[in-house]
């Protein structure tokens, strides 16, 4: 009786077993196939980005319900991916183990489905005949792609009607708006006509800015950083500008902004701002190292709305050369406090104060910085920058002590034109400084001795310091080369003059004029890894760059790049190829690009 028992309950068990096992064979899906007409890869590969059905079948989720949906689904997204494309007579068939997707009611889905085959006829792709926006603003130039004889892709006539609507707002009209568009496809020439017909609406005026969604941030500091000019005529471009200068202050995680829908008599037009603030405080770190110049690391803490009108104060300190066979360790500590929107919304104050203690072969010296800058933001891509700075530097090398005191006046200008600034593929980068300094009260020696896959990427680098003599130059402002900045392979700060004391032994400062340059040739391999061949020459001298009282070398060397979602993990081999100034191979890791 027991046996029989046993025997009945392992043939249920097995039997459940036996019906699990059906139902995940049944839900499963055997093939899914895409086929385009023609054979276009390009245009298979653009399908396959875009159809729900292969990211279903990817993330292993065959349920036949889930994936009768993404097929019903596909064929407004494969219509729309191909008129993108430019191509309008599409003929797409999605067959479920035979059936036509469109035919299968959704609560009439299969038990299980087994194959999908997608079918998909472009046809031939469609130029423009006849293109029209109207009414424009007198001299709006529309995209020469919208033009008759041009490819009709869908994103052109987008663009083109953006181009038409923001023409308008920037001269006023926020209320512009497309009345009637109206898209002719001829299928048999493979034509398409467009005629879209816009009403501009009054000219109005930006009236006064609602703010909502602040905490800390006082209403008053928000409207003098988003600088709307209140009265003016209504512009997109100022209303961008806006939300950029409030992003810009690094205060606030989301900024938007947005005009009113009602009209306040007899022309002014409201805006509202709905900011959400970040957390005020953030502390960073990082660190490098490289097989001569040791290890660096460095630290800042942050705040970004100190009190509560967008001041940003900043304490920074890093210790570098650390374990260093070329160096004792340095280090320093600043303390900087900015405002924006002062004088200008597109200006910022700041204070700063700097202590720097060097320790090198040749020279050993503490200095104190304080001092006054504006940075101006011309646009995105441009800034100017200003400053007074009083300095103090005390020091001392082979030849005895020295002492510096200066006022200088730092100008300079940063322009970006880089696509990424971590890593680049195409663009320029030029950040320049000139400093005029007044020196008083300075003593130091006096007597000279003689002394997308690939890309190319070029920095070019230089200074130079004119009106003062080598030896009333203070030590940090003079130029050196050599290390993971420089000259690659070459050991840090390894190139400079070479000077004595009477008929003493020489020992080495840095140059009044310095050139540098690198060339790089970046390979992706994959989409995560890439390889760099580089080579980095520099030059110090006197008098000169160039010439008998200058001297240069040069480094080159590989390295791989791991692409993270920060900016890509360096790490550099290179080795001597030109000068005197070095020996054996050198590493390099950190976080970006060289440059």
């Amino acid at each position: 009786m027991l046996a029989e028992q046993v025997r009945r309950m392992c043939r249920a068990a097995f039997g459940v077993v036996i019906l699990g096992l059906s139902a995940s064979m049944a839900v499963a899906l055997d093939r899914l196939d895409l086929q385009v007409r023609g054979g276009d890869a390009g245009l298979a590969k653009a399908l396959e980005s875009v159809i729900q059905l292969r990211s279903l079948q990817t993330q292993g989720q065959t349920d036949p319900q889930d994936l009768l949906a993404a097929a019903r689904s596909d064929y407004g997204r494969i219509l729309a991916a191909l008129y993108a494309r430019g191509h309008y007579s599409v003929v797409v068939r999605i067959s479920i183990d035979g059936r036509e997707a469109a035919d299968i009611r959704p609560l009439e889905a299969p038990s299980a489905i087994s194959a999908i085959t997608v079918f998909v006829d472009p046809g031939p792709p469609f130029t423009f005949g006849q293109t029209r926006i109207a009414p424009l603003v007198p001299r709006t130039a529309l995209p020469e792609t919208f033009r008759s004889g041009q490819p009709a892709e869908s994103s052109r006539v987008s663009d083109a009607v953006s181009v038409s609507l923001r023409a308008w707002r920037d001269t006023g009209h926020a209320k512009v708006a497309v009345t009637d568009q109206a898209v002719y496809a001829d299928h048999a020439r493979a034509i398409l006509d467009v005629d879209v017909a816009l009403a501009p609406g009054p000219r109005l005026r930006f009236g006064p800015l609602a703010i909502q969604g602040q905490d800390r941030m006082r209403p008053a500091r928000i409207e003098r950083i988003a600088g709307l000019p209140e009265g003016e005529t209504f512009s997109e471009t100022e209303l961008r500008r806006a939300e950029t200068r409030l992003r810009r202050t690094g205060i606030f995680s989301s900024v938007i902004l947005v005009e009113d829908e009602a009209i306040t008599a007899p022309d002014l037009l409201g805006i509202t701002a709905t900011v959400v603030e970040q957390k005020p405080r953030r502390f960073s770190f990082g660190a490098e190292i490289a097989s001569l110049d040791g290890v660096s690391v460095s630290g800042s803490w942050l705040h970004r709305n100190l009190l509560g009108g967008g001041e940003r104060l900043k304490l920074e300190s890093a210790i570098t050369n650390i374990g260093s066979s070329e160096s004792g360790v340095d280090y320093s500590f600043g303390v900087t406090l900015d405002r924006p929107a002062t004088l200008t919304p597109d200006t910022t104050a700041g204070l700063l104060l700097r202590f720097d203690h060097l320790d090198d072969v040749d020279d050993k010296s503490d200095t104190v910085e304080f001092g006054l800058a504006f940075s101006h933001i011309v646009s995105d891509q441009l800034t100017l920058r200003a400053g007074l700075t009083y300095s103090y530097q005390n020091g001392t090398d082979p030849a005895g002590d020295y002492n510096f005191r200066n006022l200088s006046l730092p100008v300079g200008l940063t322009w970006d034109r880089r696509d990424n600034s971590a890593d680049a593929t195409s663009g320029f980068y030029i950040d320049a400084t000139a400093k005029p300094f007044l020196g008083f009260d300075t003593t130091a020696y006096r007597n000279l001795g003689a002394p997308g896959r690939f890309v190319v990427a070029v920095r070019a680098q230089g200074g130079a310091i004119y009106g003062s003599e080598l030896f009333e130059t203070p030590r940090d402002d003079l130029f050196f080369s050599g290390g993971g900045g420089t000259v690659r392979g070459q050991p840090y700060r390894s190139l400079g003059v070479s000077v004595s004391r009477g008929f003493g032994s020489q020992f080495q400062i840095g140059g009044r004029f310095f050139v540098g340059g690198s060339l790089e040739l970046r390979a992706r391999v994959t989409d995560s890894i890439g390889v760099v061949g580089f080579v980095d020459a520099a030059s110090i001298g006197i008098d000169g760059a160039f010439g008998d009282t200058a001297e240069s070398h040069a480094g080159a060397g590989l390295g791989v790049r791991y692409k993270t979602p920060i900016g890509p993990i360096r790490l550099d081999v290179a080795a001597p190829v030109g000068g005197d100034t070095g020996g054996g191979v050198q590493f390099y890791i950190g976080l970006g690009q060289a440059f």
